[in-house]
């Protein structure tokens, strides 16, 4: 199986999530605005309909779609 191209890393000490792509970092998203805006300038327009495929985005530690401090 083959590793998802985008991760969603764990929310930091002071909340947001860092965001990568195929091992470039995208930025740190708050919310799933900004998750679906940087997938978007990544050439992704329609991210919001991928967040929950596995085979698109891998969430790392902590819930997905959760954003709030560790």
């Amino acid at each position: 199986m083959r590793a998802a191209p985008i991760v969603v890393h764990p929310p930091s000490p002071t909340g947001g999530r860092r965001v990568t792509a195929r091992g470039e970092i995208l930025g740190l998203a708050y919310d799933d605005r900004d998750l679906i805006e940087f997938l978007r300038r990544a050439g992704l327009p329609d991210a919001g309909r991928v967040l929950d495929d596995p085979q698109w985005v891998e969430w790392r530690g902590g819930r997905a779609h959760a954003y709030e401090a560790a």
